[in-house]
């Protein structure tokens, strides 16, 4: 039974973290078995709802993890921790707009001195150090 709830959780990982990467556009870097799955998803959905999809791919993917993880003859029935249906919460990447540069009245900012001017000033105490010594 460890064997068989290891392989669920696997596949539920697996299949949130595929979709969510297949939202992105990232799809074509999955491995071949992953592309699999969700070409298979896919097409289950022209079928069926998105509940219904997502768990018959999941099923179908803690099959075959049951199966490479040793598990022996048929996998047996393992009950979600959460039997709620899946939602979706990933959004594309977007830009944020550029935050407006607050004006305050009263408050000076200090200046910052511009590296020509420090390296040059650091020039002046090493000729004046080097003089000095000879």
């Amino acid at each position: 039974m460890m064997i068989a709830r290891r392989a669920d959780t696997r596949a539920r990982a697996d299949f949130a973290t595929w979709k969510m990467i297949a939202k992105l556009n990232g799809a074509s870097g999955l491995p071949p078995a992953a592309q699999e799955f969700l070409a298979s998803y896919k097409t289950r959905l022209t079928d069926m709802t998105e509940h219904e999809a997502t768990e018959a791919t999941i099923r179908e993917m803690y099959k075959a993890y049951y199966a490479e993880m040793g598990g022996g003859g048929a996998p047996p029935e393992v009950k979600p921790v959460k039997a709620e249906p899946v939602t979706d919460n990933v959004t594309a990447f977007r830009k944020l707009p550029p935050k407006p540069k607050a004006a305050q009245s009263g408050t000076t900012v200090p200046r910052k001195l511009p590296v020509a001017l420090i390296f040059a000033a650091l020039c002046v105490v090493y000729v004046g150090i080097r003089l000095y010594l000879q």
